[in-house]
């Protein structure tokens, strides 16, 4: 009875007679941290985008308009707001937090610009 030679799988494929080791707990929390940072980033920075668009586009409301420019301030400054307080439950922080006063820095900085 002739054996058969053992077959040569390719490194990046899963050998059935080999499996692998369960992941390290360690290494888990890691990947979890880090996607949680990466996450809270990405919603962050897309929501101040926004906010930052909408303060912009209000110093370009014409100037009899006064109301419309100080509305897209206030939402400029809303959507500020919810930017730190996404964040903050993405790390599953309160959101009671002085974090919030930073929110409204791209309305309050809107609202300077267009009664300028």
């Amino acid at each position: 009875m002739t054996q058969e030679p053992p077959v040569h799988r390719a490194r990046h494929l899963m050998d059935p007679n080999a499996p692998r080791k369960a992941p390290d707990p360690e290494a888990i929390a890691r990947l979890q941290r880090v996607q949680t940072w990466v996450m809270s980033v990405l919603v962050v920075t897309t929501i101040v985008h926004l906010s930052g668009g909408l303060g912009i586009a209000a110093q370009y409301v014409d100037e009899d308009a006064l109301s419309a420019g100080i509305g897209l301030s206030v939402l400029a400054g809303a959507f500020g707001v919810i930017a730190v307080a996404s964040g903050l439950a993405i790390h599953k922080r309160s959101l009671v937090s002085p974090w919030l006063l930073l929110g409204l820095l791209p309305g309050l900085v809107s609202v300077y610009l267009v009664l300028r």
